[in-house]
């Protein structure tokens, strides 16, 4: 039936998202986190990659999680003397985490995750309102 084909597809969509926001809240919780000593490297942002599946049974594609990534992106240099993984220069390598990103894409994945939600919700719906048509 097409309506619980529409409301698989969101299901993955929901479980895909929920991933990037796990993701993302790792992130934003390592944000300030550096390294113990001189030469180690502090935390590294993840980034969520989608891949488009196709689904055998439906024919349809479905989204779901391909990998999850280090960002390849420079660490940023804070000038810290005091700090025990500074260099000789004073600099400490911090995490390539930037908090604006991470809310801006723990938005979007929100209001996706939030779409798909709706989907769900409005197809039980017409599911319903079917089999109340249906038993009368």
């Amino acid at each position: 039936m097409e309506l619980l084909d529409a409301m698989t597809q969101a299901a993955k969509g929901i479980k895909a998202q929920g991933v990037r926001m796990r993701v993302i809240s790792e992130n934003m919780a390592n944000a300030d986190a550096t390294a113990d000593s001189v030469g180690q490297d502090p935390y590294r942002r993840k980034i969520v990659n989608f891949k488009s599946v196709l689904d055998k049974v439906t024919g349809q594609r479905t989204i779901e999680v391909d990998r999850i990534v280090p960002d390849k992106s420079e660490f940023v240099l804070k000038h810290e003397p005091g700090h025990p993984a500074a260099d000789k220069n004073g600099y400490v390598r911090t995490p390539n985490v930037n908090p604006m990103v991470e809310m801006m894409d723990m938005r979007e994945a929100q209001r996706s995750y939030e779409a798909n939600l709706g989907v769900i919700d409005i197809a039980k719906s017409m599911l319903m309102r079917t089999l109340d048509l249906l038993s009368r």
